[in-house]
């Protein structure tokens, strides 16, 4: 009889126990550890993110106030290595390819106190050189300028009269200057003139007209010439000048006359033009205006084939800033926001979109890779 009602109560008590599916334990048991793992990894990840960033804090550059190379001398470069974070290019944000424009350009930053050299080469860019100088000095930024191959970088330091100083010279990155002349003028649409990458044309106060040899530092014996608004191609082998109110080209063994009309309207509005480009055949120059006041000028505006004393119908629509020929024959072609580049014969072959920052700075020279 007991043993009857032992075996009732074991049954009652097993229809009481829930059944327990061991495979959907399994998996639950199996997502909560994947979960876990995953909030595991995502901490160790933010570790090491944040150990990274503080890396890299603490290894950026600081801005460090430049030192004087002499006792005429109160400027020094920044060092090569980039002094600010570089910024990813817009082109590449935008998908476009940086294959048309392979080379390196040089900007020009202006600060009322710093004029800054940018190196700009795919995606990256920083500053190569600064120049310091006083808030109401005008000569240093209207004078900083770098040679067509990039590796030099000229200025006249004011002396007291805001309008002259010394022409000192300096190895793009690197610290201190040389002085090459004093009493030079600072003063102009472009004071400064680079005949291919060792030779540099400056005027004198009294308005003289000085070539330098920038390698030996000395003055380039013999007369310039009585020519005006003179500008050489990038390989130095093409002048384009006036002489006599009428604008040539000339290399050694031609020279040839053209004629140009700028757009009536915008002439008003300006003290003339001149060549601030020229191709390195000597057929076509890029010309630019001459403000009404004595301060640079970088940008141009048109191109004149001077076989033929046409303008040349350029590709793409909105305002030309300026146009610049390259020693390997393309050219640079830069509008509102960005850079066309051109070949001989003014074909596309790309465009490269300029950062926000870039589109203020003047293209000083481009380099071809």
């Amino acid at each position: 009889m007991n043993q009857d009602r032992l075996r009732f109560d074991l049954a009652d008590l097993a229809e009481e126990v829930t059944p327990v599916d061991l495979r959907d334990r399994a998996l639950r048991t199996s997502r909560r550890l994947g979960i876990q793992r995953a909030v595991a990894t995502s901490a160790a990840a933010l570790v090491v993110l944040a150990a990274a960033t503080g890396t890299a804090l603490a290894i950026r550059p600081n801005s460090q106030a430049p030192a004087p190379a002499g006792p005429s001398v109160t400027v020094t470069a920044p060092p090569v290595e980039p002094s600010r974070t570089p910024s990813p290019d817009a082109s590449t944000a935008t998908g476009q390819s940086q294959s048309a424009l392979a080379g390196t350009r040089y900007y020009l930053e202006q600060t009322s106190t710093r004029s800054r050299i940018h190196e700009v080469r795919g995606t990256r860019d920083r500053v190569v050189h600064e120049v310091v100088h006083e808030a109401a000095s005008r000569c240093e930024s209207n004078t900083v300028s770098v040679s067509p191959d990039g590796k030099r970088v000229v200025w006249v330091q004011d002396s007291t009269d805001n309008a002259s100083g010394v022409l000192l010279i300096a190895t793009v990155g690197d610290k201190g200057a040389t002085t090459l002349a004093e009493g030079i003028s600072c003063f102009g649409a472009r004071p400064m003139r680079w005949k291919g990458d060792d030779q540099l044309m400056v005027q004198r106060k009294n308005g003289q007209s000085v070539l330098y040899d920038v390698v030996a530092n000395k003055q380039v014996v013999g007369d310039p010439g009585q020519e005006t608004k003179r500008c050489w191609s990038a390989d130095g082998t093409w002048l384009a000048a006036e002489s006599d109110g009428k604008p040539y080209v000339s290399d050694t063994t031609d020279l040839r006359q053209y004629t140009y009309t700028p757009p009536q309207q915008e002439a008003a509005k300006w003290d003339g033009w001149e060549a601030r480009s020229v191709s390195t055949d000597g057929r076509y120059v890029a010309v630019g205006w001459i403000g009404t006041d004595p301060s640079r000028r970088d940008g141009s505006f048109a191109v004149v084939d001077t076989r033929i004393s046409k303008v040349v119908d350029l590709p793409g629509t909105g305002e030309v800033r300026s146009i610049l020929f390259s020693t390997d024959g393309t050219v640079l072609l830069r509008r509102g926001t960005g850079i066309t580049v051109l070949d001989r014969e003014f074909k596309p072959l790309g465009t490269v979109t300029e950062p926000a920052p870039t589109r203020n700075r003047a293209l000083l020279a481009y380099v071809p890779a």
